[in-house]
């Protein structure tokens, strides 16, 4: 009955089906992992406030040469409560604009913050709003404290899309927070990825850390598998109305024969 099932035209038809699903059940498993991942950055965030900081250099590797940051550590470093001690350097400090806090347009500010051993980790400090309430009218920020300070902060993964950068207000001037961009600019080794203040210094707000949409990397990974199920339960279909003799070339075409019945009924009309 299903011996159709061995010809060329099916075979090919089955080889594509079970490549399709195969694909699909990947596509489900990686968006899995990447639902798992952004669940441990959730649970990280969730726990910064009663979870110990731990030191910098334990999270992110040393960087090696002036002007050049260090490796990035990865999404699994992401929002990892640190503490770090050194001094402040503001004649380096840097001003990413365009940033919004409770619906209000500011500045980050953001100043290296130099170890012991030379080199130096980028320090958002906190949000402050721009001087005229748009986008880029200079900031007025409260200046780094002096000599030695203890910081006590959550890992930030360097932004992605850098933008230009430009000096302005005394500060380096930036869109995004790309720390490999702005390690260029800086006379001294600089880490991979920088640290958002827990609790900023008066003065300044603390910028909004947003939870990662992990649910939706969750209800594609249940979506792809679906298709997968789906493409197999099509093929199955087909076969089964192939066997059953329920396929196009087979079907009837009542109109075509009822015509067909029409002509071969003799005519009764007698001739004049």
């Amino acid at each position: 009955m299903y011996r159709f099932l061995l010809t060329p035209r099916w075979l090919a038809a089955a080889a594509l089906t079970v490549a399709a699903s195969v694909i699909m059940v990947f596509l489900g498993n990686w968006q899995l992992h990447r639902y798992q991942e952004r669940s441990a950055i959730n649970a990280r965030i969730d726990a910064a406030d009663s979870t110990p900081a731990v030191p910098l250099t334990s999270v992110l590797a040393k960087p090696a040469a002036p002007g050049t940051p260090g490796s990035s550590p990865g999404e699994d470093a992401a929002w990892t409560k640190v503490t770090v001690t050194g001094r402040y350097d503001p004649a380096h400090e840097i001003q990413a604009r365009g940033r919004t806090v409770d619906g209000s347009v500011g500045f980050e500010i953001v100043t290296p913050l130099l170890l012991a051993d030379g080199t130096a980790v980028l320090v958002d400090r906190g949000w402050v709003p721009s001087k005229d309430g748009d986008a880029i009218s200079a900031p007025v920020a409260p200046a780094a404290p002096a000599g030695e300070v203890t910081v006590v902060g959550q890992v930030h993964l360097s932004e992605s899309r850098p933008a230009p950068l430009a000096r302005r207000d005394g500060r380096i001037d930036t869109r995004r927070i790309a720390v490999p961009k702005l390690a260029k600019e800086l006379p001294f080794p600089v880490y991979g990825a920088y640290v958002l203040v827990s609790d900023p210094e008066p003065g300044f707000k603390g910028t909004p850390i947003d939870h990662e949409d992990s649910w939706q990397n969750g209800g594609y990974a249940v979506q792809w598998w679906l298709f997968a199920v789906m493409a197999l339960l099509a093929y199955g279909w087909q076969a089964r109305k192939e066997a059953n003799g329920d396929t196009p070339k087979n079907r009837v075409d009542r109109v075509a024969a009822a015509d067909q019945r029409l002509a071969a009924v003799p005519s009764t009309r007698q001739p004049d």
